[in-house]
């Protein structure tokens, strides 16, 4: 237990030194939660010595029940068990069930005589009070030998994990009332993890999600009311329509009437028009033959003049023609010159590659001496700082441990002076 409190007593220090460095705060002030994670728990893990005691003690009477549910299955196959249990388990569940064998004995001896309670079942006799008083000392060595088995469990685990293996052989009762310690142990644990200010914080969330969904439904309610007023005016409009486009139908059946009628003296027009139409082509027909005629003579003089300017233009090109032929050979003489001093030019750049490769070979060398040099100084200021980081961690580590020291002196003194001056009252009396 001693070492469990000092332990505790450790963490609780470290957390509260994390909680007061002004990292934590300015990542505390960052962290921002979500809608949806308002309603979980801040934490996943208990942080106070008395949450922690609350869920250990819950625990602790949920294996004792888990435990004292399986005693009639135990020792209705006592011999079975008998292995797993031990010699001083199997004695104290024969014990139990001599007990337990009496008590039925004498509560079926006072129920003949009618001195129990009207109305009082059996599974509410430790509430109940005999009139005769035979079933308290039963009920007494009932509860101190339960105490026993429960303590001697305790003190064999191996035992403890084979009644518990055996869980399929409980009562459904028994499963009930489990399931429900199991349910409660859930519930306080999330509210153990929940501090008042996360609490509020919930509560006004689910108010505010309250107000919006209020709010909401007064927005559907009013948009329902729009969409059925806005339904009605489209009927209506509806109908409107479709007796128009009666209308429009009838007024078309009787367009299609008259324009039958319209149609057949169109065509008789038509058929005079083309007539005269026709006279009138035939006339220009003539005219434009004539236009023709007078076309074809214009054209040939138009083609003699073009074969003299072709003529004259070829002429031209083939004076530009010679000119091209001088031009190019002079280019050829030129290009034989500009190679010439190229190839002089190839043969000063080879020597100056040459140069350049050999002092990029000692450029490398040098390059390659450098970087070891650079990454053993690397390797020795990392290893400056593990040092220091280490010697840190120990400087911290023995502060830790001298407060927690002279705690402990402090508490033994304290105790030490508390012992005396109660021998000293003892003493006076």
């Amino acid at each position: 237990m001693a070492t469990q409190v000092l332990s505790s007593s450790f963490d609780a220090m470290e957390q509260s030194s994390k909680s007061r460095s002004p990292v934590n705060l300015s990542s505390q002030k960052m962290t921002v939660k979500t809608p949806l994670k308002i309603l979980d728990p801040g934490r996943a893990k208990l942080t106070t010595v008395e949450t922690k005691r609350i869920i250990s003690v819950l625990d602790d009477t949920i294996l004792k029940v888990e435990l004292v549910t399986m005693f009639l299955h135990v020792m209705e196959n006592l011999e079975d068990f008998s292995t797993a249990l031990g010699p001083e388990l199997s004695e104290a569940f024969k014990e139990h069930l001599q007990l337990s064998n009496a008590m039925k004995a004498t509560l079926a001896q006072v129920e003949e005589e009618g001195l129990l309670l009207k109305g009082i079942a059996k599974g509410e006799l430790f509430a109940a009070a005999d009139q005769s008083g035979q079933l308290q000392p039963h009920i007494k060595g009932l509860k101190s030998s339960v105490r026993n088995i429960v303590r001697l469990f305790y003190m064999n685990p191996i035992a403890c994990r084979a009644v518990r293996d055996a869980a399929f052989a409980r009562s459904p009762t028994a499963d009930v009332l489990l399931r429900g310690l199991e349910g409660l142990r859930r519930f306080l644990f999330e509210m153990l993890l929940i501090t008042p200010l996360e609490e509020k914080e919930k509560m006004r969330f689910m108010q505010e999600i309250a107000l919006r969904d209020k709010k909401n439904m007064e927005a559907i309610a009013a948009l329902e009311a729009e969409l059925a007023s806005a339904i009605h005016n489209r009927n209506e409009e509806i109908s409107k329509q479709n007796a128009c486009i009666k209308d429009l139908k009838t007024h078309l059946h009787n367009l299609s009437k008259i324009s039958e009628n319209q149609i057949q003296r169109t065509r008789t027009e038509a058929e005079k028009q083309q007539k005269g139409e026709l006279r009138g082509s035939q006339a220009k027909c003539a005219k434009t033959l004539q236009e023709i005629q007078q076309l074809r003579a214009q054209l040939n003089a138009l083609v003699a003049e073009n074969r003299e300017s072709e003529f004259a233009l070829r002429k031209k090109k083939y004076k530009v023609e010679i000119e091209i032929e001088n031009w190019v050979q002079k280019y050829d003489m030129e290009m034989i010159e500009k190679q010439a001093e190229l190839e002089e030019i190839n043969v000063v750049y080879t020597v100056e590659k040459a140069q350049l490769e050999e002092l990029r070979e000692k450029f490398d060398v040098l390059d390659e001496e450098f970087c070891q040099i650079q990454e053993e100084r690397q390797q020795k200021q990392e290893q400056r700082e593990k040092a220091e980081k280490e010697l840190a961690i120990l400087v911290r580590a023995a502060t830790l441990i001298q407060a927690l020291w002279k705690g402990y002196l402090v508490r033994s003194l304290l105790r030490s002076k508390r012992r005396k001056k109660g021998k000293g009252k003892k003493a006076k009396k």
